[in-house]
């Protein structure tokens, strides 16, 4: 990456983190109720979805890619107002739990709570690429919990069979909830792409030009015909797998060890080291993301609550 990119990456970053630390604050607060964090994870996102041309490629996600839809243009406000239930969210109109997007514009599906039933829809939605010939790609986030879904395997396999316009995109982070990937697999995700047709490529996913590399190169493969591919990047986990977590299952050291390697606070250092960014740079994009992101929450608890007579809409018996 240029340096203007890995600005705009450290801009993204330090945005979604801001976001990511006042929805676990609203959580403590009792003001919104469930709440699915990326910390960790934020690096992986974004790179992944600077390759995406928005509004032409369709991006399916799952409840943790908080920064792949900072990246395409939902905006803080939207998220608080989806967290805390408000009227006018425009993703679900306050229905859905924090991070489940949903917007047309922006061409992202409405991400699903069930784990792994998104990634059928993903290529259903290649597949509609191709038949409506609109040069786009869908493109498919999901954890390691859900590569161990069987609507998995018949999306990867029906993908490649069809050589489709799609690329996977697995967030590993080591957790199904709480069950290690040790006791998920024996081998590497991406290993199973051979299985379907399809190139497997394993990348750290804290290593923002590696991830941004090899999503690009995927997207470039798709959008040339020559079919999907599986992407498998390792991110940590740095918080429990939700609010309602006690995360019992792991150590305080182990806690400790993964704040300790807190992938932004590396990006911080390198873009400091290689001149990219001023320590007092970095200072004032974080206490100014801050103080824009503690505006769009008190914004978005200000806002109208749903009336009682939306309670039955979308509902049928």
């Amino acid at each position: 990456m240029d340096a203007d990119r890995l600005r705009e990456v450290h801009r993204l970053a330090t945005l979604t983190r801001a976001v990511d630390e006042r929805l676990w604050a609203l959580s403590r607060q009792g003001r919104a109720g469930f709440v699915l964090t990326g910390r960790g994870h934020e690096l992986a996102q974004i790179a992944t979805a600077m390759s995406l041309r928005v509004g032409v490629d369709s991006a399916w996600l799952y409840y943790r890619d908080l920064g792949v839809a900072l990246t395409m243009g939902v905006t803080p406000h939207e998220v608080f107002l989806g967290a805390l239930g408000k009227a006018d969210d425009p993703h679900s109109g306050g229905r859905q739990l924090t991070a489940h997007f949903s917007s047309r514009a922006l061409r992202i599906g409405s991400v699903s709570s069930e784990v792994a039933g998104h990634l059928p829809h993903a290529v259903g939605a290649a597949y509609a690429h191709r038949v409506l010939g609109d040069g786009g790609v869908a493109v498919c986030w999901f954890g390691d919990g859900a590569a161990s879904e069987g609507a998995t395997h018949e999306a990867m396999n029906f993908a490649g069979v069809h050589r489709l316009p799609v690329v996977f995109v697995c967030e590993n982070n080591g957790l199904a909830i709480s069950v290690p990937l040790s006791l998920q697999m024996a081998a590497p995700v991406a290993a199973r792409a051979a299985g379907y047709g399809m190139p497997g490529l394993t990348v750290d996913g804290t290593d923002v030009d590696r991830v941004w590399a090899a999503a690009s190169d995927a997207m470039d493969r798709a959008r040339a015909g020559e079919g999907p591919t599986l992407l498998e990047v390792g991110v940590p986990r740095m918080l429990a797998h939700s609010s309602q977590d006690d995360e019992s299952y792991r150590t305080d050291e182990e806690r400790a060890a993964l704040v300790a390697a807190d992938p932004l606070v590396a990006l911080r250092r390198r873009l400091v080291d290689e001149g990219v960014l001023s320590q007092d740079d970095v200072d004032a994009e974080i206490a100014s993301t801050a103080e824009s992101v503690r505006d769009d929450a008190h914004r978005a608890l200000d806002a109208p609550d749903p009336t009682p007579d939306r309670l039955h809409r979308w509902l049928y018996a």
